[in-house]
């Protein structure tokens, strides 16, 4: 009898542990996390919309943003990949010059399937430490990959002091069917004042040359925030809740 508890533990030992891995990545679905987790889901001051970008820095198209961004006088946070930060130091530094808020997403994209607690602390420690290094930015905020915010993942981000954020409305740019309209409608379902908005600044992870749509939307979607009374800026202007 005892030998069969012995057995059936083990045997079950694997699935708890992938459950208490992935259940938290149901806050991916809108309606739950805004119902259960609105700063997750990155609900802020009604009268301002926050400007996000993943998956950079990228020599590539981000410096088309700065210049954009710069023209529009807007500043946004950058969620950026750690790897990218080391390979780009000059680029990192002129972000945080601009007055841009520099976040952590992650060392480089991994599949979020599998619980790598060690390994989702050390990368996410380097690209912490690569920030702190290029641009001597005390990075506060943290956006998974793929915005699948699993048990490790929240864990290993915890301890490092970051906040998990996702966003409210994106624009699904990263497809290879986007343009800038279907940009816009996808960014509207949910664009409200207190919302954050998720764009990316590189094709890295995208449907090759998608940057050029996001880029092209860009302007339009500012108006269009300003037109309804919305400041639009980064996170930290944001007033999220923890």
């Amino acid at each position: 009898m005892r030998r069969r508890r012995v057995l059936l533990a083990a045997a079950t030992a694997p699935v708890a542990v992938a459950a208490w891995h992935i259940v938290p990545a149901a806050t991916w679905l809108p309606p739950v996390r805004a119902a259960l987790f609105p700063a997750l889901d990155g609900r802020g001051s009604p009268r301002h919309v926050a400007l996000t970008f993943d998956d950079g820095p990228d020599v590539r198209s981000t410096p088309y943003f700065l210049r954009e961004l710069d023209h529009l006088g807007v500043r946004a946070t950058f969620f950026l990949q750690g790897a990218a930060v080391r390979r780009h130091p000059a680029l990192v530094r002129s972000m945080a010059a601009e007055g841009h808020e520099l976040a952590v997403h992650c060392w480089e994209h991994q599949p979020p399937w599998l619980p790598r607690p060690v390994a989702e602390r050390r990368d996410l420690e380097r690209a912490v430490l690569a920030l702190r290094e290029i641009a001597d930015a005390e990075p506060r905020w943290y956006r998974p990959p793929f915005g699948v915010l699993t048990a490790t993942r929240w864990r290993a981000a915890r301890r490092l002091g970051l906040r998990p954020v996702l966003w409210t409305a994106w624009g699904r740019d990263w497809q290879a069917r986007a343009d800038t309209d279907s940009v816009l409608s996808d960014l509207c379902k949910r664009l409200t004042g207190g919302a954050t908005v998720l764009l990316h600044d590189s094709d890295r992870n995208s449907a090759p040359g998608s940057w050029h749509v996001t880029l092209a939307a860009l302007p339009y979607l500012v108006a269009r925030c300003r037109a309804a009374g919305w400041g639009i800026g980064p996170l930290a202007e944001h007033g999220a809740g923890a």
